[in-house]
């Protein structure tokens, strides 16, 4: 499976559950940038390679 897209099943299971408000707020810093859930969601469907980092932080987390 691609890589920023590998997670996004299960991070959209997630995702879908949030409030609106609490989609705007960090979730994971990525390179020392805090990355919110929209921009996160925006990577991972992108298919980049932040997308894949951000996943696989999220994974080691157990966010999603």
């Amino acid at each position: 499976m691609p890589a920023g897209n590998q997670y996004l099943d299960n991070f959209m299971k997630v995702y879908s559950s949030l409030p609106i408000e609490e989609r705007k707020l960090p979730v994971v810093v990525i390179d020392d940038s805090p990355i919110n859930w929209n921009m996160a969601y925006l990577e991972m469907k992108n298919n980049t390679a932040i997308g894949a980092k951000i996943g696989e932080k999220l994974v080691s987390l157990k966010i999603i």
